[in-house]
C-alpha cells in the first residue's frame, strides 16, 4: 500500500508550486482541505476522456484537497485559473494523518473514482485492487472497505452532480479563505 501526501510529491512534473491548508470543524465538513496552485511544470499532463484531450495538471491550474475526517477517501478537484473544474480524481482509503511536517496524508488503497462534469464516472485501477489482495498486499477487510466506499460514493455524494460541484465550491471557498 502506497502512502501519498497532500503535496502531491509524486507529480513529479511540477516544478513549484503553493500550498496551504487548514482543519476544518463545521457543521458542513469536518476533515482537511488543501489547495495546491501549480506554478511551474516540467511538462503539462493531459487526460483523455470521451475522444478529447484536457489539461490536467499546468502552471496556473489548482488542485483542492478534500480529506474528510473519519471516512475512507479523499477527493482531488482539478480546476482551471477560473477555479471550474476539470475532473474530480477520488482515492479510496484505508488510513489518514499528518506527517511530523504537518502534512496530511492517506494509505490508498489502488481504487480510485474518475467523476467528469457531465456527471459520468469512470472506476479506475480495480485490476490493481484486485492484484494487491492477490499479492497480499492488503486484507479481505481493505479490499470490502474499498470497493464499499466507491459505492457508497457513487451512490450518495456522487449520485447528483450539480449538488456535487456545490459541495466542491463550498470546500474551495473554505479553502480560499485560508491563502
Amino acid at each position: 500500500m502506497k502512502r501519498s501526501r497532500l503535496s502531491y510529491d509524486e507529480w513529479k512534473c511540477i516544478t513549484a508550486k503553493k500550498l496551504s491548508g487548514r482543519q476544518v470543524q463545521s457543521d458542513f465538513f469536518k476533515g482537511y482541505i488543501g489547495l495546491m496552485e501549480i506554478q511551474q511544470v516540467s511538462e503539462a499532463q493531459k487526460w483523455k476522456f470521451n475522444g478529447n484531450e484536457f489539461v490536467v495538471c499546468d502552471a496556473g491550474l489548482k488542485w483542492l484537497s478534500i480529506l474528510p475526517k473519519d471516512d475512507f477517501y479523499c477527493i482531488t478537484a482539478m480546476m482551471n485559473q477560473d477555479n471550474t473544474v476539470l475532473v474530480w480524481y477520488i482515492d479510496m482509503i484505508a488510513a489518514q494523518g499528518t506527517d511530523e511536517d504537518g502534512i496530511p496524508y492517506f494509505d490508498d488503497l489502488y481504487l480510485d473514482l474518475v467523476v467528469y462534469p457531465n456527471g459520468e464516472i469512470m472506476v479506475d485501477d480495480m485490476d490493481e485492487l484486485e492484484e494487491a489482495l492477490r499479492q497480499a498486499d492488503i486484507t479481505q477487510e481493505q479490499f470490502d472497505l474499498a470497493v464499499h466506499t466507491a459505492d457508497t460514493l457513487k451512490n450518495g455524494l456522487l449520485k447528483d452532480i450539480h449538488s456535487f460541484q456545490n459541495y466542491t465550491i463550498q470546500c474551495y471557498k473554505m479553502a480560499a479563505d485560508k491563502i
